[in-house]
């Protein structure tokens, strides 16, 4: 038999098939879409909230808006790129967001989970899963979506969860923004120090009269020639006792003097960086762009009940026909071995 005849020969047991059992595949068919539409009618109707929303470029404050010029700025008003949205989206599903959002809106009650079984909290964050999730959509932005029977609840529950990731945020770089602060005001105050102590010894230096050893030696030995080449001997050994300590303690105050220079300009770097330190540890910036608020939906989001009604009853038919085909190909399995003692006997 070739292969079109042994196809031909099948597709006609197959509409052979369906033809004999019709009525049993009609009426489980029908069953099966009754059912469907008893248990759609069943589930209750949740409605959904959303708020959009972009990441901000920048969480640094000091970074946003007190770069150095001649640094590449921050632009505080760009919304963020793909990282941005990668870090909201793990401070979304972070356990600090959860445990505020169930104990604000007591969540274990309105889902009715018993607080005293044994799997409380396992039940409580699947339903949370279940009805609080975040996407990111094909333009970068995060998508936190809230299902729920009251639309309003719904609502409320997906603009909270936008406002507390401001919250967590800060909450988070508070922490290491304090400790920052805390190294830069140690270092900046051994810095002072520094300086104090550098001013005090050109202090005692000036006191005793080296306060600008190169114009003050060019002075005093154009004096001292002078006060030579006219005889006036005393003063000559009056300048040259001071071209002596000059010359004793010039070297020391060059090098302080030096040293000095370049510790105001590290001093300087400090309290910039200090400046910058306290602003993030004290100053908040939106970490976030809303771009849609959640609205209280006029329609419900699930279940949608033609759907299930449809697939179901698609499920229901091919489970009839196969179920139909595994009971009559029983039922010749049996026959055949029912033949085969007989003949075993003749």
């Amino acid at each position: 038999m070739s292969q079109q005849e042994n196809y031909t020969y099948h597709s006609i047991d197959i509409f052979k098939f369906l033809f004999r059992n019709y009525k049993a595949i009609l009426i489980i068919t029908m069953l099966g879409a009754i059912s469907s539409i008893i248990v759609s009618l069943l589930i209750t109707p949740k409605f959904k909230s959303a708020v959009i929303i972009y990441p901000a470029s920048t969480s640094s404050v000091s970074k946003a808006l007190l770069t150095d010029m001649t640094m590449t700025p921050k632009d505080v008003m760009k919304f963020g790129e793909e990282e941005e949205t990668e870090q909201l989206m793990q401070l979304l599903q972070s356990d600090e967001i959860k445990a505020r959002i169930i104990l604000k809106y007591d969540l274990a009650a309105h889902y009715n989970i018993d607080k005293n079984s044994k799997y409380y909290k396992t039940a409580l964050l699947n339903e949370y899963t279940d009805n609080i999730s975040f996407r990111k959509t094909e333009y970068q932005a995060i998508e936190i979506k809230v299902l729920d029977t009251d639309p309003a609840f719904a609502a409320a529950i997906a603009n909270d969860i936008a406002a507390l990731l401001d919250s967590v945020y800060n909450s988070i770089q508070k922490v290491r923004a304090g400790k920052a602060l805390e190294v830069v005001e140690n270092v900046y105050h051994d810095q002072l120090k520094n300086v104090k102590e550098l001013e005090d010894s050109l202090s005692i230096l000036r006191k005793l009269g080296v306060y600008d050893y190169v114009n003050q030696s060019a002075a005093l030995n154009e004096a001292y020639a002078n006060a030579l080449s006219s005889g006036a001997l005393s003063n000559a050994g009056i300048i040259k006792q001071k071209l002596d300590l000059i010359s004793k303690y010039g070297s020391a105050y060059i090098s302080l003097t030096r040293q000095h220079e370049d510790e105001i300009k590290h001093l300087v770097f400090l309290k910039s960086k200090l400046s910058e330190a306290k602003v993030d540890a004290y100053n908040d910036l939106p970490h976030k762009y809303i771009v849609n608020e959640a609205q209280l939906s006029e329609r419900k989001d699930y279940p949608v009940r033609w759907l299930i009604v449809v697939f179901s009853t698609m499920a229901t038919f091919v489970f009839a026909i196969f179920f139909l085909l595994l009971i009559e190909r029983i039922q010749i399995i049996r026959k055949e071995m029912a033949i085969q003692p007989s003949k075993l006997t003749d």
